[in-house]
């Protein structure tokens, strides 16, 4: 008797098992693949690659990539504090552990986000750009149909599944080319094994691969019992770049390995030189280009876009230029503003492929490194004049000339200046200009860019810095091996 009854025990267990994998395997997210050369966006392999499955935490590319565009644009700033509402800090796993009232850096919920795959986080940021998830959400899908994500549809800012959510293998890797090439300087931070997010330190949900693949930097891991195991991986192995993208893993192992046999496949397949075209980096999509110029913005808000930023230097000439000295202030005001005009028309169309072509910077609100220390200016290097901006116009005395330098150089109390270069012709100046703006937009927003002509070359300057602003400028720049030295008072 107790050996039947042990019999139909073990028929039991058995065929419990079997129903217990039937029933995983019929559910099973469904899989889907796709390999890119990163440097010119050809496709190496596809599989499902346009079946829209559920992105999971994948969606916090996009999350990011907003909060990018939205500090570049003025709206944040990186040490902005967010104060965490109900619904953010009610979001459940993985998360950092937000309390709601709470306020914390927004560098850090970026770091949290991009590191540890925090859902609270993510919200955070949402309403911390948006005001609300459901606004940001909207935001989010004007974004992807201008990136050419055609089968994306956002409905949250983590990836938690939500119907209607929903993505493609194709769409996630055109995202993570465009977070790589659009964004620089913050791309490091998805090649972090840890981070520090305020309120503890966090590892990163991706580390097994970017421990064991070699070149691989990024990008974002993703899983829900409805998607599955997902990641979108990225490897750098000399000029060769590859993005590789699985949807529907079975566990973290067998994506992973799925994910290094796709790179290597991407590798193999890539060929050794390839034009690079950058993807076209899409408008902006935010609140708007123009904001209140207020001189008292509220509390928490940052009343300046790229544009009132990059004027807040003309609109500080304004008031010296109504008294007697208005005659010889107005041109160079007229000069500074068509500059800031021809970088603004420039931006769009070089940003993506100039920033591209530069090291790594610096991860967004990380110390300089403590070794690099800037160096004042070399006799060699021309101080900054206002001679290349006032030639060809009415002659100066030279009185004259030094109160337009001294106003320029020094409005708001910003009597320092750096020196990234000097250069062979106005051209490689303006250029080298540029590419430094783009790249150190935190440090050397609203500064005013000079080339001043030497007698061996042109100078390539920034000025109406504070000292320590542009001793953070020159430490940030060295350590991506860009030449800067300070320009001092003089």
């Amino acid at each position: 008797m107790h050996t039947r009854l042990g019999q139909w025990a073990r028929f039991g267990l058995i065929s419990l098992l079997v129903l217990v994998w039937a029933a995983g395997q019929a559910v099973a997210a469904p899989y889907a693949a796709m390999v890119m050369d990163a440097r010119s966006g050809e496709v190496l392999h596809a599989r499902n690659a346009d079946t829209r499955l559920h992105p999971a935490s994948l969606t916090k590319m996009m999350t990011l990539y907003l909060v990018f565009q939205a500090v570049e644009a003025g709206e944040l700033r990186l040490d902005q504090r967010v104060t965490i509402s109900k619904k953010a800090a009610a979001e459940p796993p993985s998360k950092l552990g937000l309390k709601p009232g709470q306020k914390i850096a927004l560098r850090y919920l970026i770091r949290a986000a991009a590191v540890k795959s925090a859902n609270d986080a993510a919200t955070a940021l949402a309403e911390a750009v948006s005001g609300s998830e459901a606004a940001f959400a909207r935001r989010m899908n004007r974004t992807a149909k201008a990136l050419g994500m055609t089968r994306t549809t956002f409905k949250n800012a983590h990836g938690l599944t939500e119907a209607g959510h929903l993505s493609t293998a194709r769409d996630m890797t055109i995202l993570g080319r465009h977070v790589l090439y659009d964004y620089p300087q913050y791309y490091n931070l998805f090649s972090r094994r840890t981070a520090d997010a305020g309120v503890r330190n966090v590892a990163h949900t991706n580390r097994r691969l970017l421990d064991s693949y070699r070149g691989a930097d990024g990008i974002k891991t993703g899983y829900t019992r409805a998607a599955g195991f997902n990641l979108v991986a990225s490897a750098e192995r000399g000029k060769e770049r590859v993005i590789a993208t699985v949807f529907g893993g079975r566990s973290t192992a067998s994506r992973n390995a799925r994910v290094a046999e796709l790179l290597d496949m991407g590798f193999q397949r890539a060929p050794r030189v390839a034009n690079f075209r950058a993807p076209k980096k899409p408008p902006y999509m935010g609140k708007g280009t123009v904001v209140a110029r207020s001189s008292d913005p509220a509390p928490g808000t940052r009343a300046k876009t790229i544009r009132v930023a990059s004027a807040a230097v003309t609109r500080s000439l304004r008031p010296q230029a109504r008294n007697s000295a208005a005659s010889k202030v107005a041109p160079l005001v007229a000069q500074l503003q068509d500059d800031i005009d021809a970088v603004l028309q420039e931006v769009q169309t070089v940003a993506a492929a100039e920033a591209a072509a530069e090291p790594a910077p610096e991860p967004a609100g990380t110390a300089p490194t403590a070794s690099v220390k800037p160096v004042t200016r070399p006799d060699q290097i021309v101080l900054a004049s206002t001679q290349a901006s006032i030639q060809a116009r009415e002659p100066a005395t030279p009185k004259q000339k030094a109160e337009i330098v001294t106003r320029l150089s020094t409005s708001g109390g910003r009597h320092w200046g750096i020196n990234v270069g000097r250069y062979p012709s106005r051209f490689a100046a303006e250029k080298m200009l540029l590419k430094t703006a783009l790249a150190e937009m935190s440090t050397l927003d609203g500064s005013l860019r000079k080339v001043v002509r030497g007698k061996t070359g042109f100078d390539a300057n920034f000025m109406g810095l504070t000292r320590e602003t542009a001793e953070l400028a020159c430490r940030r720049l060295q350590a991506r091996q860009v030449t800067c030295f300070m320009i001092g008072p003089s």
